[in-house]
């Protein structure tokens, strides 16, 4: 079992979660974060860090964000493991209460040149 990051990550990335994680479980891609779930050991004190709800105990994935699931264990994959928090991205406030934006999903790797 594993904890997912689902939809209201994306365009926000607050990384408030990443400083509690005891196994560096995140990664960070251009503009939501994932867990990996071979890293995730099922703690969960990273579910109450995050501002926007967006981090759930895979069992209790709400139906419409199941998706989510396979996302997580591919991009954690591809995607650079992040261990501290940073800046959440300059619109993330804009973003957080906007719902139905899985299409805003940037898949790629952080861009190496970018630091926040």
């Amino acid at each position: 079992m594993t904890h997912v990051v689902t939809e209201a990550c994306i365009r926000c990335r607050y990384t408030d979660c990443v400083d509690v994680c005891p196994t560096d479980a995140f990664r960070a891609g251009r503009n939501m974060l994932v867990i990996s779930p071979d890293d995730c050991i099922d703690c969960a004190v990273c579910v109450p860090e995050c501002p926007v709800e967006a981090i759930f105990f895979d069992a209790d994935v709400p139906s419409s964000q199941q998706r989510f699931i396979p996302i997580n264990a591919e991009l954690s994959e591809r995607w650079p493991v992040i261990t501290r928090s940073v800046a959440p991205l300059p619109d993330a406030d804009d973003w957080a209460c906007v719902q139905d934006k899985a299409d805003e999903l940037d898949q790629r790797a952080p861009d190496p040149t970018n630091t926040s």
